[in-house]
């Protein structure tokens, strides 16, 4: 191997280095490296377990070092990797994400409080997560058994450097790998003391305080490391931003909630003739009232009135009277971080050493949500106890006069209780993990093989405390007969009716407001053994390498409802107990066969056997070509699988996904008989459906039934990747460059049986439309006034997801001057297409270019980085580029959206360039060891573009920053 032929491994090696986040590279010695030979350092790296020299493997691997992630000014691991370009939506502080949303229907959880990281679109559950080389537990959420890692367990402090696996794993690591991995190494070699403080403001709000201690010590055959780290979150409320607080005409709210503090009464008065008879209720709803209580009123008058007029100091129910339950959400969320960590290498003789791991994380967080609405009749749609209950007209609070009774003349009756107060969900999550093993090398002839032998043990455990919320059992019981209320203890008649001029008393509150407690568990337990090393030279310094192992774990998951939850009883939602386990035995195989000094090939093939469904064969082929000393080709071709998890296999719970129902989702009625038009395909299918005239949607958000199921099958799929690295030679060692490099790959995933519930809204327009049928639109059925009941949309292996794109990456490094040195580097990714197609053929809204369900893809996400290195001063600025996306609006189909252009079914939501910037003084104040580093992110606060679809905040909180700018310092001190 020539020296030439070497500096493009090493140049290519800073490329991987030093791509994506915010860096700023540092002076590197110009020395031109020795040439190689067979004593040349061989290494592992992310994505095969054979050690080798070459630095550009067959797949893209991107390293992060320590450096970049500081540089970056992220405040935790998830905050990192989500801004690297290849990534996509997932949780993270900026998601508010309890409340009434229910449990989504993998049967993860919410994953209030977490962190995430989801690689090429496909979901945070298809990317493995490694701690040093080895998997990561998996989250519990306290709302149910996650598939996905929580990266906030894993602190900051000990992370040494991020190696990012941009391709399909499963022959190499087994499940999970689908999408990507991402390897986190932790310090091993630390010798000192290092004390580290941060602070940090956001523009809004939300102060960051960080602080770390880590001390460790090398001797010839001892090693160790320990850390202990805390980090504190303020949050941030939404009412501190314009937008949430006084927001654009439909931003983000859909016109608001119809849960309001005046109420909102949906009812027929059996005593008014308006068609039909007295005492016989209209079928198409003429003689129904919908009406809210006068803002300012104090003593409730109903009159009797007309349903087109209204009654009394009521008037009828507009989007005018929407309640705007943004401010009450948080943009940010409060959490506390408390870690401590332990690692030691003990070489027990020359050819054998001895190695363990030990952490404890605590994170304590907080989710806040809008004072929870009371629904209660047939019309709320939820499934339980709400939909059955009667309001007495013995009731001392009932303005009516009359009983109200499900399925006879009741629709719903709404009331937002604020003097209640907001929903508040606190968070106890704690990690512990231990590892420890043993390792060591042998020689056959003269070939050098390694082997080691490790034990894992790792729990997650979360409890979370819900307060403010609501006993439906106790509300039926308080609006029923006020006889059987006395006989109760502790009932208190209930009132519904009085809107914000009468509050509900504090005794009323008493007796229907209850505190929830739900928590979960998820453990991991691994015992593996790998051997590695050479087979036969095929030549001068190549070798055929050889890796094999075996892997054993056991996944144990617990979810543990609330009592009120488990009975209906729970106004929030439904959920059910899940504890299960399963075991994987697992065996792999990979060879490393370099044909010639510029041609080699590597496979892997493994073997698992998985106790919930059966066995599994996976594979994976790649090539390196290195035509030219300055130019490697690569190129990799997988199969891969994702075994369901125990979320996705068991577990019963209720989700509550906005639904629009065409046959009454905009201003102007679907089924009319008075507008003198022609009958309209949909028209024809609605009235076919149930749906009487006149009919208007009660509530987007539909409550459905979702869940595990015990017969999916695992996801299958296929991908590769083709890619060139160029590192030219004209350019080394010039008068402009002492570095320059280029990278360009193509990538190309398909998913066949994608574990996934129905797109209900597809799914509802497309039997609506006849191109779905039978069986599959079974699960809508309607109320006799038109509304949905609440579906069934369990987990099944549904879909088919493809999705292709490619990926920019270029390093440049100037000659080291008196001024000092300057460096670029440009990392950019383009998802070509990404389709999302159901069994049935329903292709999903979420594509390249379009904003859907609070996530976009869009079709560039650039980062630019500039640094400026001079003896101890050091200088970053880190540009990010993300490309407008699409959002749609509206037509006959799907609900009008205030706010979008006149006459146009789209909004765009416009491109966002945000600002870092980053100052470093090294050894400052002539203390050496002392290092000062001042930074401000988004600097020139940018603002998120409104999003009219997005729930909550009114923007995408997986795609863009937070509403302000972040500010920061932090000092670190070694000795």
């Amino acid at each position: 191997m020539t020296v030439r032929h070497t500096r493009i491994s090493l140049a290519i090696r800073s490329t991987l280095m030093l791509a994506m986040l915010p860096v700023a590279v540092q002076a590197q010695d110009t020395t031109a490296p020795p040439p190689a030979s067979k004593t040349l350092e061989t290494v592992r790296v992310t994505g095969s377990h054979i050690k080798q020299t070459d630095k550009v493997t067959q797949a893209p691997v991107a390293v992060y070092d320590r450096e970049a992630i500081e540089e970056s000014g992220a405040a935790s691991v998830g905050e990192f990797l989500q801004q690297i370009t290849a990534s996509g939506k997932a949780l993270n502080a900026k998601f508010n994400s309890s409340g009434n949303f229910g449990y989504p229907p993998d049967g993860g959880g919410i994953g209030a409080g977490s962190s995430q990281v989801d690689l090429r679109n496909l979901g945070s559950q298809r990317v493995l997560v490694l701690v040093d080389g080895i998997r990561w537990v998996n989250e519990s959420s306290a709302s149910g058994v996650s598939g996905s890692a929580d990266l906030n367990t894993i602190p900051l402090a000990i992370v040494e450097r991020i190696e990012v696996l941009e391709d399909g794993a499963s022959a190499i690591y087994g499940s999970d790998a689908i999408a990507g991995v991402v390897n986190i190494i932790t310090r091993k070699h630390f010798d000192g003391v290092q004390v580290h403080t941060k602070f940090g403001r956001y523009g809004l709000g939300g102060d960051t305080k960080d602080a770390s201690f880590t001390f460790g010590g090398n001797t010839d055959k001892f090693n160790f490391v320990f850390d202990a780290s805390y980090f504190e979150q303020d949050s941030i409320s939404s009412a501190d931003w314009e937008q949430s607080a006084f927001p654009e005409p439909g931003a983000g709210l859909r016109a608001g909630s119809s849960g309001t503090p005046q109420g909102r009464f949906i009812f027929c008065d059996p005593n008014i003739l308006v068609a039909g008879t007295p005492g016989f209720c209209d079928a198409d709803g003429n003689d129904w009232f919908d009406i809210t209580l006068n803002n300012g009123t104090t003593s409730p008058n109903y009159n009797g009135g007309s349903p087109t007029t209204g009654a009394g100091t009521y008037h009828n129910f507009s989007g005018a009277d929407r309640f705007n339950f943004a401010p009450f959400n948080l943009l940010l969320t409060p959490q506390k971080r408390t870690s401590l960590f332990g690692s030691l290498n003990y070489e027990a003789s020359d050819h054998l050493s001895v190695h363990a791991k030990i952490l404890y994380n605590e994170r304590t967080s907080a989710n806040q949500a809008a004072p929870e609405p009371i629904f209660v009749g047939p019309f709320a749609g939820t499934g339980g106890i709400a939909d059955t209950i009667s309001i007495s007209a013995l009731n001392p609070y009932n303005p009516f006069g009359i009983d109200l009774i499900p399925g006879s003349n009741f629709g719903f009756i709404t009331k937002r209780p604020i003097e209640l107060g907001p929903r508040v969900f606190t968070q106890d999550v704690k990690t512990l993990y231990f590892s420890g093993g043993v390792s060591g090398d042998f020689n056959v002839g003269e070939k050098a093989w390694d082997w080691d032998v490790n034990i894992v043990h790792s729990t997650n455990t979360a409890r979370q405390v819900f307060e403010n919320g609501f006993n439906v059992a106790h509300i039926k019981l308080a609006l029923g007969d006020p006889a059987v209320c006395a006989a109760s203890p502790g009932c208190v008649p209930l009132d519904l009716f009085g809107g914000e001029g009468r509050p509900i008393t504090p005794a009323m509150l008493n007796y229907i407001s209850t505190t929830q407690h739900d928590s979960s568990k998820q453990e991991l337990g691994i015992i593996s053994a790998n051997l590695t090393g050479g087979l036969w030279d095929m030549g001068e310094d190549r070798e055929v390498g050889f890796a094999a192992g075996v892997e054993h774990r056991h996944y144990q998951g617990d979810f543990n409802p609330d009592p009120l939850r488990q009975t209906g009883e729970s106004q929030d939602s439904f959920a059910a107990p899940v504890s299960a386990s399963y075991d994987v035995n697992e065996a792999y195989a990979e060879l490393h066969v370099p044909w010639a000094q510029s041609f080699s090939t590597d496979f892997a093939v493994r073997y698992s056997y998985y106790s919930s469904f059966g066995d599994a064969v996976t594979g994976k082929a790649g090539f390196r070509w290195q035509p030219v000393e300055e130019l490697v080709v690569r190129g990799t071709y997988s199969t891969g699988f994702r075994a369901p998890n125990l979320g996705e296999l068991y577990g019963l719970t209720q989700f509550a996904p906005s639904v629009v129902d065409p046959c009454g989702s905009t201003d102007t009625l679907v089924v009319d008989d008075s507008d003198g038009l022609d009958t309209t395909p949909l028209e024809t299918a609605c009235r076919a459906a149930g749906v009487p005239n006149g009919y208007q949607q009660a509530n987007t958000q539909i409550i459905a039934f979702t869940g595990g199921n015990p017969e999916l099958e695992p996801e299958k799929s296929t991908n590769y990747n083709v890619g060139v690295v160029w590192a030219p030679s004209w350019a080394a060692d010039s008068s402009w460059a002492d570095r320059l490099d280029f990278e360009v790959d193509y990538y190309n995933y398909r998913i066949k049986k994608g574990i996934q519930s129905p797109d209900l809204s597809a799914l509802l327009n497309a039997c609506l439309a006849g191109t779905a049928s039978g069986t599959v639109c079974s699960i809508f059925t309607r109320q006799p006034s038109g509304n949905l009941n609440p579906p069934s949309a369990f987990l099944t292996n549904f879909g088919t997801i493809k999705t292709r794109g490619v990926d920019f990456k270029a390093n440049w490094a100037s000659q080291s001057m008196s001024w000092g040195q300057l460096t670029a580097a440009l990392q950019a990714t383009h998802p070509i297409s990404y389709e999302a197609v159901d069994i049935f053929g329903n292709h999903s809204q979420r594509e390249v270019g379009v904003e859907f369900d609070n996530g976009s893809i869009p079709d560039w996400q650039t980062n630019v980085q500039f640094g400026w290195s001079r003896a101890d001063w050091s200088a970053a600025w880190n540009v990010r580029y993300i490309s407008s996306v699409t959002e749609f609006c509206g037509n006959a189909t799907v609900v009008d959206v205030p706010g979008c252009p006149t006459g146009s079914d789209f909004h765009d939501l416009g491109s966002m360039v945000y600002n870092d910037l980053q100052l470093t003084w090294d050894n400052s104040f002539g203390l050496d060891g002392l290092k000062l580093s001042a930074g401000v992110n988004n600097v020139f606060d940018q603002d998120p573009p409104i999003c009219l679809t997005c729930t909550l905040n009114g923007y995408d909180a997986g795609t863009y920053d937070l509403p302000s700018r972040f500010w920061y310092v932090s000092l670190d001190f070694k000795f």
